[in-house]
């Protein structure tokens, strides 16, 4: 069974810049895991989606990254760790970046 999370928006305060330390940005999050289906039709049987959301939140609150590369790795290895997954993928993207010429979206996944 695959669950799916797109657009986590998470203020963070990630990046190489002192802007970026100081003042933060936006930064979009997809999560898919893949897990054994439930054995019933029970919350307590399944991997609860804001479960996997909150742990994303809290690697991206607790620890400050320079790369997003590092932050995904993080995220992903944090899933693993504390839920019953077979597979992970994270994708994090730094939208509205500031290029010469235009704007970008950054993304980086594991």
């Amino acid at each position: 069974m695959r669950i799916e999370l797109t657009g986590i928006e998470l203020h963070g305060f990630h990046g190489v810049l002192d802007e970026e330390a100081r003042d933060g940005q936006l930064f979009r999050f997809d999560v898919a895991v893949e897990v054994p289906e439930p054995a019933e039709d029970d919350i307590d049987a399944a991997v609860d989606y804001r479960d996997l959301a909150a742990c994303v939140r809290e690697v991206s609150d607790g620890t400050r990254f320079q790369l997003l590369e590092t932050l995904a790795g993080a995220v992903a290895d944090e899933l693993r760790r504390r839920f019953p997954v077979e597979r992970v993928e994270v994708r994090v993207g730094k939208p509205g970046i500031e290029l010469e010429g235009g704007r970008a979206t950054v993304v980086a996944q594991r």
